[in-house]
């Protein structure tokens, strides 16, 4: 593509050597940045559609927030994490603010579950039925901090993981929300949350939410979108499975459960209301346990058609059905006794027709699959292609809409993301990693690993990997693409003589803390770690990646997706898989090399990418870096 204006539009200037941000310390001139800010004020001034890849150290934060600001047009920008929602908001817009001196009003949304329900931390405290002592405690926190927030965002209360069992019952969604029917209405953080962000010109969100209105979610969201004249996504490469989730129908036993707590808690506060349940019992939680255990032979995660077909499923679905309508004609009888069991009756309808959509054969262009939990479930039906609603939605905006992520091109060409997300002629621009990876980055391709699939290749990866970790004197990130594999290594490990941080024994955030403070780290990841994870300097001198990220061949989503493809006289393998997995490859090594001064080593130990002919397309997707294969040039690298 070509930019009218080029280096001389007032965002590239503003970007320059000369420009307003010329006296921050932090900050250098890049032609890549401003040819991305350049492109941006096109799209934006034209209402234009635009895909961006931005290599690392572009510095695409400012190089959208540069013509969002200048443009004076009301703008929403969507992230693709909470993280970098925050990082966005409370440090890199007022930087840029303050440099172009710009009055213009911003604010932080988030999607209702972040913030704290005033009224719903009332009935905790006055129920009192908590599971431990923890969540006692917990509680207690909570309560102390909900007499000093002005936000109510959960994200202040850094003593509580995000996790904690406790937020469910003092936050609100949209099903047991009770509108402007709530008694602490005029006191509600998401009411004011979503009044600032009306009045604002700049609007901060995340996918979650931006997708939980597309698909009609009712968060409440819409009257804030329509204004909008340019959104910004950035992390875009998540919108394509983010979109199928939310554009997703989905029923949870944990849903079920819900549903009847808070009806027993709704009726506890209505005269009468709660010898009207108490006549049909609590039907609801059993009939849910029932179905969950009816489902125990199937596989944790697959189609769910065949396992409706057995028997005792079947039987299991139909007692479901039974007491989950019980339960709403309970609710039901008792009127409008209260705006709360009003919600609760709805919440029951809207599961039965459900469970209705679920007991029935999926229509065409859908998928019905189920996973499995410990002791819970979730049903869902999920559309095989989003391109048709997001595009619809995008001509109904007449909005500019930018895409702009580190990893969107494969083989230069964008067609995957596209395609998958119902652009048809967007512009496109690929800018390269401004960073010397020739210099200050190798990459090792080890000798004689056996084939992924042997049942030994998790052993093999380790002992490759042990002489480039003492070479690195640890500082190094183990990317796996499964749990098991991540378990595996983390027992051969554990001899080393350098911290071992494991996936899932601590919080994310507070892993990353460690590792960067500890300075001889090995951190051991998952899928999580791949992407979104930002550590520069020395801390982090060496990515082992163990196997190429092909998705799970067995996922349901995928299998229909790769049939759909197949059926269409399409390569499922070169259309969907290749692109996939080279793009969650450039997360993974993306890692690496974070800062203009940083060194490294990235060693890919899968053998197909050099025994298979995809592995050229694989290696040239990379930044370009020398290759090795002998182990003394990464023992020299870092001598």
């Amino acid at each position: 593509m070509t930019n009218p204006h080029g280096a001389n539009s007032p965002s590239a200037r503003a970007l320059g050597a000369d420009g307003p941000f010329a006296d921050d310390p932090d900050f250098s001139a890049r032609p890549v940045q401003q040819q991305m800010a350049a492109a941006v004020e096109d799209a934006i001034e034209d209402r234009a559609e635009l895909v961006v890849e931005a290599g690392t150290g572009t510095g695409k934060t400012y190089a959208y927030l540069v013509p969002a600001l200048l443009s004076g047009r009301r703008v929403i920008v969507s992230t693709g994490t909470k993280t970098l929602q925050d990082q966005l908001f409370h440090r890199d817009l007022p930087r840029v603010r303050s440099a172009l001196g710009a009055r213009l009003k911003s604010a932080l949304l988030k999607g209702r579950a972040n913030y704290l329900c005033r009224h719903r931390l009332e009935q905790t405290v006055s129920e009192g039925r908590l599971a431990s002592r923890e969540q006692v405690a917990a509680l207690s926190r909570v309560r102390a901090w909900s007499l000093r927030t002005k936000s109510g965002d959960i994200g202040e209360l850094t003593e509580l993981s995000e996790q904690d069992p406790i937020w469910p019952r003092v936050t609100s969604t949209s099903e047991n929300c009770l509108g402007s029917t709530c008694p602490r209405y005029g006191e509600c953080f998401v009411v004011e949350a979503r009044r600032s962000a009306q009045e604002a010109d700049l609007v901060v969100v995340n996918h979650h939410l931006l997708f939980a209105d597309l698909a009609i979610k009712q968060e409440g969201f819409g009257e804030i979108l329509p204004g909008a004249h340019a959104f910004v996504l950035d992390e875009a490469h998540q919108v394509p499975e983010l979109a199928g989730q939310f554009f997703s129908v989905a029923l949870s036993a944990r849903q079920l459960i819900e549903i009847e707590h808070d009806a027993q808690r709704e009726a506890a506060e209505v005269a009468g209301a709660r010898a009207a349940l108490d006549r049909i019992g609590r039907e609801l939680e059993p009939a849910v346990r029932a179905l969950r255990l009816a489902m125990a032979e199937g596989k944790p995660r697959a189609p769910w058609p065949p396992l409706r077909a057995r028997a005792e499923v079947h039987h299991a679905l139909d007692a479901l059905d039974e007491a989950l309508t019980r339960l709403h004609d309970a609710l039901a009888s008792l009127g409008e006794t209260s705006a709360g069991i009003d919600a609760c009756a709805a919440r029951a309808q809207q599961a039965r027709e459900r469970l209705a959509l679920l007991m029935r054969d999926p229509e065409p262009g859908v998928v019905q699959w189920y996973e499995l939990s410990e002791r819970g479930f979730v049903l869902s039906v999920t559309p095989l292609d989003v391109a048709g609603p997001l595009a619809d939605y995008r001509a109904k905006s007449g909005a500019a809409w930018i895409f702009t992520s580190a990893t969107l091109a494969v083989g230069g060409e964008f067609e995957h993301f596209t395609r998958r997300v119902g652009l048809e002629s967007p512009r496109t621009l690929a800018l390269p990693s401004p960073f010397d990876f020739e210099h200050n980055a190798l990459l090792y391709l080890p000798r004689g690993l056996p084939d992924p699939v042997d049942r030994d290749y998790t052993d093999a990866v380790i002992e490759a990997a042990r002489p480039a970790l003492e070479a690195s004197r640890g500082r190094a990130f183990l990317l796996f693409t499964s749990h098991r594999a991540l378990r595996r290594a983390a027992e051969l490990l554990d001899d080393l003589p350098y911290p071992i941080l494991v996936q899932g024994t601590q919080p994310r955030q507070r892993l990353l803390e460690r590792f960067r403070a500890e300075g001889n780290a090995i951190l051991l990841g998952a899928a999580s770690f791949w992407e979104g994870v930002d550590v520069k300097g020395e801390a982090l001198s060496l990515v082992v990646i163990d196997k190429l990220p092909f998705a799970a061949p067995d996922d349901p989503v995928l299998e229909a997706r790769l049939n759909a493809i197949r059926e269409a006289g399409g390569s499922p393998f070169n259309e969907h898989q290749l692109p996939a997995a080279a793009l969650a490859l450039k997360q993974g090594a993306g890692r690496l090399i974070r800062d203009h001064a940083d060194r490294g080593v990235l060693m890919l130990c899968d053998p197909r990418l050099v025994s298979r002919g995809y592995g050229r397309a694989l290696r040239d997707c990379l930044p370009p870096m020398r290759v090795t294969r002998e182990l003394a040039d990464v023992q020299r690298f870092f001598s």
